[in-house]
């Protein structure tokens, strides 16, 4: 693996994800994202990865960022909607749902 490109330790946080091993994930994640900040993809995962964990509030914190990156990135909206519905916050959590399926998110 290169050590200097982020793309490889992107796919390595998101295999690690979808393997259920969230701090090495993030671990991972947390590289791909020092090498390259403008990936709304990579900042998203992390917050999939948070959430996975219990880490409602900064898992929002990285759905926002990746937001901010992609406006229109559906899975974000709807990873944010899970987060907030988490935490009880409802209104919050539906108006991030009904954004995410204006982009076209179908989970």
């Amino acid at each position: 693996m290169k050590p200097n490109r982020a793309e490889p330790w992107g796919l390595k946080g998101t295999a690690l994800y979808f393997q259920g091993k969230y701090n090495e994930a993030i671990f991972a994640l947390d590289e791909a994202i020092r090498l390259d900040p403008n990936d709304a993809y990579t900042w998203s995962v992390k917050g999939s990865a948070l959430h996975s964990q219990g880490n409602y509030n900064e898992a929002i914190q990285f759905y926002d960022e990746a937001i901010k990156l992609d406006p229109n990135y559906a899975s974000a909206w709807n990873g944010k909607g899970d987060a907030l519905e988490a935490l009880g916050k409802t209104t919050e959590a539906n108006a991030a749902f009904t954004k995410a399926k204006e982009l076209g998110y179908e989970g």
